[in-house]
């Protein structure tokens, strides 16, 4: 079956293609054996997509089953099977490895389903063949290279398209998700112009509450501002502002919220920064050494990727 996935194969040392076994491991979790005609038969974006599907951490196994009812011959059907266990290492797997190599359970466990499901095709592989070095070869490469050879098997993670032109990920076949996004900026100031923000004596009036309306306004404009982030319908937008009187610094907090196919960390760090620059210009007639710094992500929740948290 490999020949019919050279669109964007990649071969991954002697042994290991994602790029089939993307779509070997979608056919697997829907319960089906596709003939190689039957393949052959499907229109390419629809091999594309089952491609695709077997790449993602959960399977969309309605819609593998729906485009192979098209193929012709038919598929025909086996037992379900899942991916390997995270929990513990695969039978054969110490015995398939050669003389020095060794993969502990936390870095098995941190693998995706797909390098998972694709890892345990090379034991099979290399226990029928006698070969220790196809193994070897498969963990040389996808172990440190987890998250690049899967976005090569997808495609859908590179801003890229085939002839490096920039361009939008499609998004139109991921499922919406509760996604969450906060951000921080920070501005430093002279002493002074800490002390008069907290009293509220300032020549412009209500800094810090522009700032906030400011960070609203930028968390819903940022598709005009960043060029391939996709328009988000934002479910909450909030803009926390600390002022530091002895550290003569405001600390920014924004976090962004949505229910969407795509996540909302742009929003949340344009927010914060948006904010800290509407605190620079409603406060620069009092102090223009002002700096604006530490604009970063602080957490992101939702999404394929998972939680991320910046550690302290």
């Amino acid at each position: 079956m490999n020949e019919v996935f050279s669109f964007e194969a990649e071969e991954i040392g002697p042994a290991l293609d994602l790029v089939p076994l993307a779509a070997r491991r979608a056919l697997d979790h829907a319960g089906l054996r596709l003939p190689l005609e039957g393949w052959r038969s499907l229109a390419f974006e629809d091999r594309k997509r089952i491609t695709r599907a077997g790449a993602e951490a959960v399977v969309d196994v309605a819609t593998v089953s729906a485009i192979v009812q098209q193929a012709h011959p038919p598929a025909l059907p086996m037992p379900l099977a899942a991916d390997p266990s995270p929990d513990h290492l695969p039978e054969g797997w110490r015995e398939a490895l050669p003389k020095g190599r060794s993969i502990d359970v936390r870095t098995w466990a941190s693998l995706s389903g797909l390098v998972r499901f694709s890892l345990v095709h090379c034991v099979r592989r290399a226990a029928k063949r006698g070969d220790p070095a196809i193994l070897s070869a498969a963990l040389d490469v996808l172990v440190p290279r987890v998250a690049a050879q899967e976005a090569d098997a997808t495609s859908l993670s590179s801003h890229l398209g085939p002839r490096g032109d920039v361009r939008m990920v499609d998004v139109a076949e991921k499922q919406p998700t509760q996604r969450r996004g906060v951000a921080v900026a920070r501005v430093r100031m002279r002493p002074e112009t800490a002390s008069r923000l907290a009293r509220g004596d300032t020549p412009k009036g209500e800094v810090l509450a522009t700032a906030r309306i400011a960070g609203i306004m930028a968390a819903k404009r940022t598709p005009e501002l960043i060029p391939m982030c996709h328009a988000i319908a934002l479910t909450h937008v909030a803009i926390a502002l600390d002022v530091d009187e002895a550290a003569a610094r405001v600390t920014i907090t924004a976090s962004a919220e949505a229910t969407d196919r795509t996540g909302v960390e742009m929003e949340a760090m344009v927010a914060a920064s948006v904010a800290a620059l509407t605190l620079y210009d409603m406060l620069k007639g009092i102090d223009r050494e002002m700096v604006v710094e530490d604009v970063m992500l602080v957490e992101k929740s939702g999404g394929r990727s998972g939680h991320f948290r910046r550690s302290p």
